[in-house]
């Protein structure tokens, strides 16, 4: 009996070596998206309105590099089911800035300037190549809406902490900058989905956006 044992588990062993191994594929877990459905952010203090997702919330931002923003206008845009946040920089054309200055041992020093409006372009073109350790390719194109709104929108490819980033300007009196962030590990392919969802309201938020 033990002879014959050893034989079935020695025919065994050599079938299940000769077999034909199948790969499974790389998969990721299903996201439930919403329905796309937006309201108005048109609070009467703010220079600015747009449309933004029903399931979204709009915060007011209280920190910037560990200090208070320059005006009371920057807020983010959180998608808390999504783990992502769109969020919005407003600075005045002209205006009085504190800019933080790195220094050499990694800490920031604060120092006053003025939003000058090619400078504030320019900051947004460096945030953006910030991404190019982790980015595949950084694309800019020029948009203009029917509400008279003309700014630059970024695509970065790859693995970048942030995929989509954007300013609009009226060039004379007020800009705003806003890039879309996840709450997890930067990984393309798996963030795709909402990254495509997302970049709907993106375009709704654009395509809604007025000065005031």
């Amino acid at each position: 009996m033990k002879k014959y044992s050893f034989l079935l588990l020695t025919l065994f062993f050599f079938t299940a070596c000769n077999s034909t191994y199948t790969s499974r594929k790389k998969g990721y877990f299903r996201i439930n998206l919403p329905q796309h459905e937006y309201t108005s952010f048109n609070r009467p203090d703010y220079p600015y309105s747009f449309e933004y997702p029903v399931y979204a919330s709009v915060i007011q931002d209280s920190t910037y590099f560990d200090s208070n923003p320059e005006n009371p206008y920057w807020i983010n845009i959180d998608f808390p089911k999504l783990n992502a946040r769109i969020f919005l920089s407003y600075k005045i054309v002209g205006g009085k800035a504190m800019y933080k200055i790195k220094q050499p041992d990694g800490t920031y020093r604060d120092s006053a300037g003025i939003n000058q409006f090619d400078r504030m372009v320019n900051d947004a073109y460096n945030l953006t190549n910030k991404n190019q350790v982790a980015s595949s390719s950084i694309k800019d194109s020029l948009f203009h809406t029917n509400n008279g709104i003309t700014g630059i929108f970024f695509r970065v490819g790859g693995n970048a902490a942030t995929a989509k980033q954007f300013f609009v300007s009226d060039t004379t009196k007020h800009f705003l900058r806003g890039a879309l962030y996840f709450d997890a590990t930067p990984n393309a392919d798996s963030l795709k989905p909402v990254q495509d969802f997302l970049q709907v309201d993106m375009d709704r938020l654009i395509r809604s956006f007025k000065w005031k």
